[in-house]
């Protein structure tokens, strides 16, 4: 048994039993940074966390790599999936997902860390709902946008269908609750939608709904009440309400131009709540400066602008549903990524979203080693609708 590489023009090709992949090597660049600087981060910013709970220092990078290990291993058997069976599947998997967040949300199945039960317990095996309808999601839109892509861009019902949907998801979401994974998922779908070709004032209207929608949330629920209110001034309760975020500015100050080190963080060692999750960005601000967080927002930049290039290409090679799950992964990349970052620089009210693809979190780092290897599937599929040619002989047959 014997994996070649070939390389034709920038492209990888992989080739392994007579199967043959074609590679986005700007994607592998991107993602496996990422992974790596994450993996890195997390283990600088848990060293004491985990000699604190656990007597073992490595406890969280182990568990860490673990997760990126598994991660790879499921992204390598998703890469070979087909996506004429997510395509035809999208549906059904939006039905299980949704009969799993109804599960998490019953007693002695969901388990409840940090006040929210995002977790469901199936034979001894955890799992992260929140993240799983994610990618769920995405794969419905989709398909959606691929059956109903005249409607859409004809009729205000096209938008609202699939949002009606997507908000019953939204609704078991809040009730865990994680506000944060509602606000991605109809973000990348209204996403979708605009560059499927909905009509501005349709897309403006239902925004705008969304918005209204999300504002009541915030002011009928306290505990978000609060988050809005340390948000727009941290400094008023720096000891209560204010306090992650102004340990996160604070932890930024330090980093300046170039940060204080590897491993050499003084607000990680429990001024920083949740340094190796949610607040990894700021970790790395602090220890890498100014210039480790460009080099993250350069890799997710980087990823964003390749995922929107695989669906352009796809969509010009009439593949529609590869060309809007290009275009939702892109936006579910970009989307969380930007909020979590926004929220760690206190330019958005804090909420509980992973930094992909980095931050500490099995559910979340295997979820995001799939998405990816989606759309690498993505850009192998265009690949072999056009016929890739390495030295005179097509080696791809369109299936």
């Amino acid at each position: 048994m014997s994996v070649t590489l070939l390389q034709q023009g920038g492209d990888l090709l992989l080739v392994w039993k007579q199967r043959r992949f074609h590679l986005d090597g700007h994607v592998l660049i991107a993602a496996v940074g990422l992974l790596l600087l994450g993996l890195i981060m997390v283990s600088s910013a848990s060293l004491h966390l985990g000699e604190k709970l656990a007597n073992d220092a490595f406890y969280y990078p182990k568990r860490q790599l673990a997760h990126a290990l598994l991660g790879c291993v499921m992204a390598i058997g998703v890469a070979w999936v087909p996506l004429q069976v997510w395509e035809q599947k999208g549906q059904t998997l939006f039905l299980i997902g949704l009969l799993f967040l109804v599960l998490v949300l019953v007693p002695g199945l969901g388990r409840e860390v940090n006040g929210s039960s995002r977790w469901l317990v199936l034979g001894g095996v955890r799992i992260q709902v929140s993240e799983m309808i994610k990618l769920i999601s995405v794969l419905f839109m989709a398909g959606y946008m691929e059956r109903r892509m005249l409607t859409v861009r004809n009729s205000v019902w096209g938008m609202v269908r699939p949002l009606g949907l997507l908000g019953v998801a939204c609704v078991l979401l809040l009730a865990e609750p994680d506000f944060g994974a509602a606000v991605v998922i109809m973000s990348v779908a209204l996403g979708m939608m605009f560059l499927g070709g909905a009509r501005l004032w349709q897309f403006a209207l239902l925004l705008s709904m969304v918005g209204i929608a999300g504002v009541i949330l915030i002011y009928t629920s306290p505990y978000r009440l609060v988050r809005v209110m340390s948000f727009l001034d941290p400094w008023a309760d720096p000891l209560n309400t204010g306090f992650q975020l102004t340990q996160a500015l604070i932890a930024f100050g330090r980093g300046e131009w170039f940060g204080v080190g590897l491993g050499a963080s003084v607000q990680k060692l429990f001024y920083l709540p949740e340094a190796h999750t949610d607040f990894l960005f700021s970790v790395i601000g602090e220890e890498l400066g100014l210039a480790g967080d460009m080099l993250v927002i350069g890799l997710f930049s980087y990823l964003l602008w390749r995922a929107f290039a695989i669906g352009r290409a796809a969509e010009i090679a009439g593949l529609r549903f590869a060309a809007f799950l290009a275009y939702g992964l892109g936006l579910w990349f970009g989307i969380q990524s930007f909020i979590n970052m926004g929220v760690n620089m206190g330019i958005l009210p804090t909420k509980g979203l992973t930094l992909p693809l980095m931050s500490y979190g099995g559910g979340s780092i295997i979820v995001m080693c799939m998405a990816v290897a989606i759309l690498l599937r993505v850009h192998h599929e265009v690949a072999e609708s056009r016929g890739v040619n390495v030295k005179g002989k097509t080696v791809w047959q369109r299936a």
